[in-house]
């Protein structure tokens, strides 16, 4: 039986409200899945529902959550989530970035105090359907060890840029959205939950050595794309996202899908 993209938005929509969280901020997240599951990037589709849920549950995610939007400078916004889910903060403040770019000639739109946004792509798309381009960062629990190290110290940290193109029907000239380590921490959490391995140069195990076990790796690290130079663009999204959007450093984020806990303090810039 195929399932329709109206059906996965609204049951997502349901089971979020079902788990605590307000309409609004309901809606805004089961778009994300929604258009998740539209170009097949299942890891931040309905991979990632029972999370949200368990998550709201705990209070690790507050789904009441009323984003408070500010601008302390002419080309600076800030969207502070409230500890709740990133989406909603940022379709607040979109609109007053969009203008703030469009007379400035260029705006730093920052959500301070969220859950992770998942697919950081779904936001830099939606700056580049303003004709603008949008460039994001964010980072994550820590899961990426150093070149030649054995000890995790930065998140999968993604970087997405999305330009816009000409006509109206080519909304999209470039866009891209990848993790700066090798692969996405899903893809190795769906290799383990369907028994197979993963391709070695993903990942280490505890003591440091290549692995192709996926629980050998999710009890050691992932590795950076393309070694030193992958490492060095996790770092710059480290310190974008934690720096300047004024959320914690990898080191200090608890794990992402964990059911219980402190409320996410992530930051997305």
């Amino acid at each position: 039986m195929q399932v329709t993209l109206d059906e996965i938005e609204a049951a997502t929509h349901r089971a979020l409200i079902a788990h605590g969280a307000e309409p609004t901020p309901a809606a805004a997240v089961a778009h994300a899945v929604r258009r998740a599951e539209a170009v097949g990037n299942v890891i931040c589709g309905l991979y990632y529902l029972e999370s949200y849920c368990l998550q709201l549950v705990s209070g690790r995610v507050k789904g009441e959550a009323k984003p408070t939007i500010s601008q302390p400078r002419p080309a600076s916004v800030l969207a502070d989530a409230g500890y709740g889910f990133a989406q909603p903060a940022f379709a607040e403040a979109l609109p007053l970035a969009v203008a703030a770019a469009q007379a400035q000639g260029i705006a730093m739109l920052a959500v301070c105090h969220a859950h992770t946004c998942t697919s950081l792509g779904y936001f830099t798309e939606q700056i580049a359907a303003h004709g603008l381009i949008g460039l994001g960062f964010t980072n994550a629990s820590p899961i990426v060890a150093p070149p030649g190290g054995t000890k995790a110290a930065i998140g999968t940290n993604p970087i997405a840029l999305s330009v816009p193109g000409r006509q109206t029907d080519d909304p999209l000239r470039l866009h891209f959205d990848f993790s700066t380590s090798a692969v996405a921490l899903g893809k190795i959490t769906m290799a383990k939950a369907a028994g197979e391995p993963i391709p070695e140069g993903w990942a280490i195990d505890a003591e440091g050595n290549p692995t192709t076990d996926p629980e050998a790796a999710l009890g050691g690290s992932l590795v950076s794309a393309g070694g030193y130079k992958g490492w060095g663009f996790g770092l710059l999204a480290e310190l974008l996202a934690a720096g300047i959007a004024g959320g914690v450093n990898s080191l200090d984020v608890k794990a992402l899908k964990a059911p219980e806990g402190a409320p996410h303090d992530l930051g997305q810039c």
